[in-house]
């Protein structure tokens, strides 16, 4: 192999195959080792989990592990998925970054709305380990949403609902407005497939809403072409400002339980309830 190569003609019809590789760190094959691969046929999803794991620890640092990040490509199966993957896996964080950037949209996530905006109910102290809340499975501090031009449909719907339920703030772009809902057209005999917009969005104050100019932010942020190439992500971090202020300005609870209460006393020898307690000989 020469520098002038393509790297990727030495990989074509290998996709799902078995592929032994001899890798080092010198040119001339001296202490190379093998090993054994099998190519994808696309790098989109590679390079797309990259970028997402670049961002949860963008935030993890810029946050000093206080902030949970969770990207949400759509509001559909893979937007689900990535929602009980990351969002639960983060629920000892003290706020929360919801990336919904270039979301494609799907369903009206209400879900994931639910999830987010669940209050504080009541702590538990048990025997073992430490306390825990109920609800269980929930961030109670602050959070932010990122938006930006290419979400749309159910992109569109999500932070609409985001910000309708004042769970936080919305930062970056206007999402570009396409909330028409599509659904149940048949099949054509050749395999093809038409559809038609079928269902419009109103709000409760009964006026047409989002379609044609989609949701603004609350913090307009652009994505920035010099700063993105030197390594920074302006709506990023500038969501990460706005919660660690956030969060500043309210502390999240500690739980610390109350004393101990003593339900035995020599004028009151049974438990509350007035059951009886059996004593050994």
């Amino acid at each position: 192999m020469r520098a002038t190569d393509d790297i990727y003609s030495f990989f074509e019809e290998t996709a799902g195959k078995q592929v032994k590789l001899r890798v080092g760190s010198d040119p001339s094959g001296a202490g190379a080792r093998t090993v054994t691969v099998v190519p994808v046929d696309s790098e989109t999803g590679l390079r797309n989990r990259d970028w997402i794991e670049g961002n949860r620890r963008k935030v993890d640092q810029l946050s000093g592990g206080k902030i949970a990040y969770v990207y949400l490509p759509d509001t559909g199966g893979a937007g689900f998925t990535n929602f009980n993957r990351y969002y639960f896996a983060q629920i000892d964080k003290e706020g929360a970054i919801i990336d919904e950037r270039f979301n494609g949209g799907g369903t009206a996530a209400d879900y994931i709305i639910d999830y987010m905006r669940r209050p504080l109910m009541n702590y538990w102290y048990t025997r073992e380990g430490a306390p825990f809340t109920t609800p269980v499975g929930s961030i109670f501090g602050p959070k932010a949403m990122i938006i930006n031009e290419y979400a749309g449909s159910g992109g569109d719907a999500l932070p609409w609902y985001f910000r309708h339920a004042g769970i936080g703030t919305l930062v970056g772009k206007r999402t570009w407005g396409g909330l028409v809902g599509i659904y149940d057209y048949p099949v054509l005999m050749d395999g093809g497939f038409v559809t038609a917009p079928r269902v419009a969005f109103w709000n409760p104050n009964g006026t047409w809403d989002v379609e044609n100019h989609g949701v603004a932010p609350d913090v307009e942020v652009e994505y920035d072409p010099r700063l993105v190439r030197e390594g920074h992500d302006p709506q990023l971090e500038r969501a990460v400002q706005i919660v660690m202020e956030a969060m500043k300005k309210t502390p999240p609870a500690s739980p610390h339980h109350p004393p101990f209460p003593n339900y035995y006393n020599n004028e009151h020898p049974q438990p509350p309830g007035g059951a009886s307690v059996r004593r050994g000989k």
